[in-house]
This record gives C-alpha cells, structure tokens and sequence, in this order.
C-alpha cells in the first residue's frame, strides 16, 4: 500500500481554521489517525486523552459502533432526499427531541451547523417581529460580549468576539450588545454579592436604549463557551426570562455547546427552570460523528408562522441538507445512547469531582479562578499581580500537557486580551481515573 506524506500534501493543499500557517515552518499539526472511548491516537501509534472533546462536542465518546451502524443501514436505505417531504429519521428525531426538551419546544427545523441554527433562530425571530407585531418594526437582537454564535454572518453579528468579528466588517446592522455575566472580571466593576445581577440590567438599559419597539429577541448563551466558560449567577437567566417577558421579546437559548448533557443536566437552561421561546443545538446533538444542527421553536413562535397561502407567512428558508436522512439516523442513535447512560449524570458526578480538584490549583500564584458545571470547566491562568498570563505562556502551558498525552482547549480569537483561559470539556464517559489524569497532568505541568 502506498504510503502518504499527509503532512507535506496537508501543507499544500489544506487551509486550516483560526491558524497561521507560517507556525508549520516550526511546528507539525498531529495527524490524528482513530480514536476510542475517550482517547486519540495519532499517526505514530502515541494515544492522548481528550480532554476537550474534539471541539466540545463528543459528547458519547469516540467508538460507538451503534451510531456507525445506523449511520450505514441509512445510507444503504435512503442516503438522501430533501427535507421539502418525510423521511422517517428526521421525524423521529424531531419527536424525540420534542420529548426531552423543557416547556413547549415542539417545533424543529434541522440544518447542518451550531452556526447555521443560530442564523435560523435569528431569521424566525426577525420574520416572527415583521408577522406579530405589524405595526412596530421589531428586529434588533440582543446578545453580549464575549458570546459566541457562529460564523455566519448573521451568527457572527450576534457573537460578541471583538478578534472574530473584525476582519469581517461591517456585519449585519441590527445587533447590540450588552456586557457578559462574568463574576471573575465583572466588566461593570461591581461587586458579585451586592450587585443584583447588574449584568442582567445591562441587557435591560440595551433595550430601553434603543428602544423597546424596535427589539424582537435577545439571544444568550446559558453558560457562555468560547468566551471563556462563564457561568452566569443563579438569579441571571430567570432575570433574562423576566426582561424578555416584559418586553415582549424572545429569549433565544444557544445551547449548541451546553446542550445533551454536557453541563451535568440534559440541557443547562434545566439548571435555572428557564425555558426558551427558542432553542438552537448542534455539537452533542450527534456527538460530532455526522454534521447535523438544529432550531427548535415553541408552539407560540411556530404558530406565528401558520396563514392561508396568500398570506405567505411560512418560514421563508430552504436548507439543502437540512434534515439529512443519514445524519438524523446518527442523531436517532446518539440520543438513545445519552438517555440510556444517563450521560449528563455521569458529567454531573465526575464533573463536580474534577472540577473539586482544579479549585486546589487556585493556591497556586498562577492560577486565578477554576468554575464551571458539569463537563464544561475551565481554568484561568494568571501573573502575580492578578493581570492575564501571556498568551505565549498559556500556549507553552497547552503545548506541555499535549507532550504529556493530554489535549485541552484554549480561548482564542475571542477577544483583545491575552488568551490566558484552559478549556477542559472531554466526553461525557470520563471516568474518575481519568479526571485524575487530567488533574495531575495539568498540575505538573503548571508547577
């Protein structure tokens, strides 16, 4: 059998996402060959832990011949056909997902990406203003600094990364932003035990800003990822739930990366009793074994959508492989893996006894907070006085656990700031053996 060089042909021909391909002058990228359970193995036979998951998203771990079986009898049966008729994996899915969701989240339209699912809830809430309120002319979305929601254009417009938006500008009018709910380095400078949850007010003063009648959604991550795993105060999401009701607004929940178990609940608005009038997901949604994404509205914004057909108030967007009969297959199996295992228990549990141990790091001059649920944790690096560890310095620190067999995640393109933020969000079958592993390595490498 011939042997390929997929380093040199990768250099030639790959453009890789959110990389400087000058590093490759100085460094390789792995060549990951398989994976099983929770581990990686690359081109040389060397095998890593994951402790992140891929890119947050497997949630079931590597290997699961199930979903590798449901995914070939589909395409054996039906590999395609569009979503304008029934296929019977879509459906099914869509009732499964119906079931386990919180409140009246009945209604779903799948698409391919975390990032397509957000443009989707942005448009239903855009034609949702334009159909519900005739006379007003409501269409700005709410969203805050530092969340993520894609990088489409109108996902991107909502993230409120300065570093990935950017290059990108002028992005789609319309969106606004109000600051995070991040305790650590409150942005409004306020004390977290005395301040009422002024994160939350700020969305608030957005509104009244701009102006309550020129507003249709707000759309916030219930603990925000890429931006740094922010985990907002107990109070804030019901706060968020209240401004929206007395507005008349939608509250959009991204939980592309929290959804399917991943915080220690099957979805992390069940953390605060919150339930969305949209929700969106993606990621563990499939366990990242096949692209699938998916939009899901309650019955009060589906029947905004309901008219004779003159009145042309249907949804007015077509995805081509959205509802894909093969990877609906995949979320079919990947979702009865999750509720049989009861997965998101099983975060819930090892979670809270990694994340015990992570909090010891916190005497450690380095080391400036550990939170998190479930997991979705992270650790923010430090120098002494307080201020972000360098970015160099927290890449040597990443680099150093990968040579120790251990993959995390690092913030980055988020925003103007030092990237000094470790991700740590492997698959949801991680065993306390395995959270030793992660602990004692990380360790290690920051003595």
């Amino acid at each position: 059998m011939e042997t390929i060089d997929y380093r040199a042909v990768d250099r030639a021909h790959v453009w890789h996402p959110l990389f400087q391909h000058r590093r490759l002058e100085e460094t390789d990228l792995l060549v990951i060959k398989s994976a099983h359970g929770t581990t990686l193995v690359d081109e040389e036979g060397r095998e890593y832990l994951d402790a992140y998951s891929a890119l947050w998203n497997v949630n079931v771990g590597y290997g699961r011949q199930e979903i590798a079986d449901a995914v070939y009898a589909q395409i054996q049966q039906l590999p395609y056909y569009p979503h304008s008729q029934i296929n019977a994996p879509a459906t099914v899915l869509a009732e499964q997902l119906a079931a386990c969701l919180p409140g009246d989240l009945n209604h779903v339209y799948f698409c391919n990406s975390g990032s397509e699912a957000n443009e989707t809830a942005i448009k239903i809430a855009r034609q949702y203003g334009r159909q519900s309120y005739p006379g007003e002319n409501r269409y700005k979305i709410i969203s805050r600094y530092r969340g993520y929601h894609g990088f489409t254009y109108g996902a991107l417009s909502a993230t409120g990364q300065a570093r990935r938006r950017k290059a990108f500008e002028p992005l789609v009018p319309g969106f606004h932003h109000a600051h995070p709910p991040y305790c650590y380095r409150c942005p409004l400078g306020l004390a977290s035990l005395t301040c009422n949850v002024g994160c939350a007010e700020d969305i608030a003063r957005v509104i009244q800003a701009e102006g309550p009648d020129t507003v249709i959604a707000v759309i916030a991550e219930p603990i925000i990822g890429g931006g740094g795993v922010i985990v907002p105060p107990d109070e804030y999401l019901p706060k968020l739930r209240e401004i929206c009701d007395a507005y008349g607004l939608l509250l959009i929940l991204d939980e592309v990366i929290t959804g399917f178990g991943r915080t220690g609940k099957m979805f992390a608005c069940e953390h605060w009793g919150v339930e969305p009038d949209i929700i969106t997901l993606a990621k563990g949604l499939t366990s990242g074994y096949v692209p699938l994404g998916a939009c899901v509205a309650s019955t009060k914004v589906f029947g905004a959508f309901l008219g004779g057909p003159d009145e042309h108030n249907e949804f007015a967007q077509v995805c081509t492989y959205g509802g894909h009969p093969v990877a609906c297959a995949a979320g079919v199996a990947n979702l009865k893996i999750l509720q049989e295992e009861r997965l998101w228990e099983n975060a819930a549990k090892v979670g809270s006894y990694l994340l015990e141990k992570l909090a010891t790091l916190k005497a450690l001059p380095i080391v400036g907070d550990v939170r998190g649920k479930g997991l979705m944790l992270a650790v923010e690096l430090v120098q002494a006085d307080g201020a972000h560890l360098a970015t160099a310095q927290t890449n040597r620190i990443v680099g150093a656990l990968r040579e120790n067999g251990v993959i995390v995640g690092k913030i980055g393109h988020a925003v103007d700031e030092p990237e000094n933020i470790i991700f740590i969000a492997p698959p949801l079958i991680l065993t306390e053996g395995e959270a030793d592993r992660i602990f004692e390595t990380l360790r290690a490498v920051l003595l």
